[in-house]
């Protein structure tokens, strides 16, 4: 029999991903991961840790726990801060699930005498094969590129092949005690305080100017590196019609708005840190820059993403190459042209 170790977040997911394998026939060990919490915010990790031992009394399977709060300020927490510095918007979820779930946590669990990891992930594993989730409107597997063919061979993602009212459905079948949970918004450091917010307390924001295309000074925002291309709030100007982020610079903290929004648009982006799961050919792919968004048709050559139609991709996101829905690959945006 088979142990895998199932990364228990106290939310339903997760918990319908223990209780499938169990019905599988998998010895399934329930496993809570802390992670770092600044102390000014009041984050219920506790409440999330009794969850997820209730879901394991629930089940009869161990419960373990693993302490990874070093690791993901690291790792995590550190890199977000320090691009954010840069005027780079980073994806901290992707960095999560390649230094902590699929990282820090997956090499604990095998040392623990498992064989597999699962996740709560609606992403699918096909035969080693990274695969979009069958609910279209949760698909993860964007979050997922940084994995390697070593994970794949691994990693578990029981909840992949269902929608999420059918994973909500399999939670009351089951009888498990977070069936009713709401879903947790973004990641919990920030709890109930906006990015700009937990930002202030590491960087130094100041007020600048906010330009239009001219160079003319229009209106006024709270710190250059909080803002992205394509962002239409967050920033004070007197116009009738809602203006657009199209490029920022922390170095004079400024920013320049336009109420095109297509002037954030990019037809081409260079990638950096790339990680291929096949070899890439000169075939049309998909491109995906931000989650849930809308996929555009774009060829890839090497470090380069030529996108078919202008399209808004921000240096720092994750640009992630699809075909079908299959995950081919992605890289990290690093600069682009018009």
């Amino acid at each position: 029999m088979s142990t895998v170790f199932v990364g228990l977040s106290g939310g339903v997911d997760s918990a319908v991903s223990a209780a499938l394998l169990k019905e599988q026939g998998y010895n399934v060990v329930g496993a809570f991961i802390k992670i770092w919490r600044p102390e000014f915010i009041d984050c219920p990790w506790q409440k999330d840790r009794l969850d997820a031992m209730r879901v394991c009394a629930a089940l009869e399977i161990s419960f373990k726990e693993i302490d990874l709060s070093e690791e993901y300020k690291k790792t995590v927490i550190d890199d977000m801060v320090a691009n954010y510095s840069r005027g780079i918007t980073p994806n901290p979820d992707v960095l999560c699930n390649r230094h902590i779930k699929f990282g820090a946590f997956a090499k604990w669990a095998l040392s623990e005498g498992a064989q597999f990891v699962a996740t709560g992930h609606y992403a699918q594993n096909v035969d080693g094969k990274l695969m979009r989730g069958k609910d279209a409107n949760k698909d993860q597997s964007y979050f997922l590129w940084q994995l390697t063919k070593d994970d794949l061979s691994r990693a578990l993602f029981p909840v992949g092949g269902y929608t999420k009212p059918e994973v909500r459905a399999l939670a009351e079948k089951f009888g498990l005690p977070v069936a009713a949970k709401k879903d947790s918004q973004g990641l919990c450091f920030v709890g109930d305080i906006t990015m700009r917010d937990f930002l202030a307390h590491y960087l130094p924001l100041k007020k600048g100017n906010v330009l239009d295309e001219r160079g003319s000074v229009i209106g006024e925002h709270d710190g250059a590196a909080l803002y992205t291309l394509g962002e239409r709030h967050g920033f004070r100007i007197q116009a009738e019609v809602p203006h657009f982020v199209v490029s920022t610079d922390v170095a004079t903290n400024t920013i320049i708005v336009s109420p095109n929004k297509v002037s954030a648009a990019r037809s081409s982006v260079n990638l950096i840190h790339p990680n291929w799961f096949e070899e890439i050919t000169s075939k049309k792919y998909s491109a995906q820059a931000r989650y849930r968004e809308t996929p555009v048709t774009c060829t890839v050559s090497g470090s380069k993403v030529a996108f078919d139609a202008a399209h808004l991709a921000p240096p720092g996101q994750s640009l992630v190459i699809y075909d079908g829905d299959n995950v081919v690959g992605g890289g990290v945006i690093s600069t682009y042209t018009k």
